[in-house]
């Protein structure tokens, strides 16, 4: 038996999320289904988290164990001969057996992408959040700072959160800005690329991040209450939830193995 972990990017757009849901059309179910024509049988594939609807994902990690022979280095090339267009497995490594690809995640990224310019980019309009109105991204970035730290973060997770406990960990959040399709004297302001890593997330939490962060953009809220709102541990006193099609898992990052 050997443990087969695997590394995927995808265009989230057309599907249910990641994980096996019971409407199926999940990155999970094309996954499982490639691996089974390759090698007679569907094992079960473990994901490194879920991500919802709509949102993407560049070096996801998943696992799987299995009697195949085939060397690991012969099955990205395989799997994408098998799966749509939109999922391409970009690594695969053989890993000792206890490894795990959730429970064995150390730290995890994400990135929201906003289009602060002034019209939407028809190209990747399907990957941001395009945003009509003047933002004060420099308020926005001084709001993100306060998400640093331990706390408990039921105000910034789905009412609908299963979770015994809210606390998680954020441990660095940063923000960069492209330039590069500003156009000189207009009130472009470039796109806007948040990133947000932590040891765990909850459900909706950085898309509620992002909804608040948002409003403190539009003079909504102010950095200063950030603290107040994390505090509350009540969801109404955040703000609302951003789409998900701006969000991308950006990274999973292991103590054991490298991707």
């Amino acid at each position: 038996m050997r443990n087969l972990c695997m590394t995927v990017n995808y265009d989230g757009t057309r599907y249910n999320g990641f994980q096996t849901q019971p409407d199926g059309n999940t990155v999970q179910d094309h996954l499982e289904k490639a691996i089974g024509s390759m090698i007679g049988e569907r094992p079960k594939i473990h994901g490194s988290g879920r991500t919802d609807a709509g949102v993407h994902a560049v070096g996801q990690v998943f696992h799987f164990w299995t009697e195949s022979p085939i060397p690991a280095d012969r099955w990205p090339l395989a799997l994408n001969g098998r799966l749509p267009r939109d999922i391409i497995v970009t690594g695969a490594y053989e890993v000792p057996m206890e490894f795990h690809s959730r429970r064995s995640a150390k730290r995890k990224t994400y990135r929201y992408t906003i289009n602060a310019n002034q019209y939407p980019d028809v190209f990747l309009r399907h990957m941001q959040l395009h945003h009509p109105g003047k933002l004060n991204i420099e308020a926005m970035n001084e709001a993100f700072q306060h998400f640093v730290g331990t706390y408990d973060f039921t105000s910034f997770a789905s009412r609908y959160s299963q979770k015994q406990s809210h606390i998680r960990t954020v441990l660095e959040t940063r923000l960069e800005i492209d330039l590069s399709q500003t156009r000189p004297n207009t009130r472009d302001q470039g796109i806007l690329h948040f990133y947000i890593t932590g040891n765990g997330f909850l459900q909706h939490m950085v898309r509620i991040i992002m909804g608040t962060l948002i409003g403190v953009g539009e003079g909504k809220y102010t950095p200063d209450d950030i603290p107040g709102m994390i505090a509350a541990c009540d969801r109404n006193a955040a703000g609302p939830t951003a789409v998900s099609k701006a969000l991308t898992m950006w990274g999973v990052h292991y103590d054991e193995v490298e991707f």
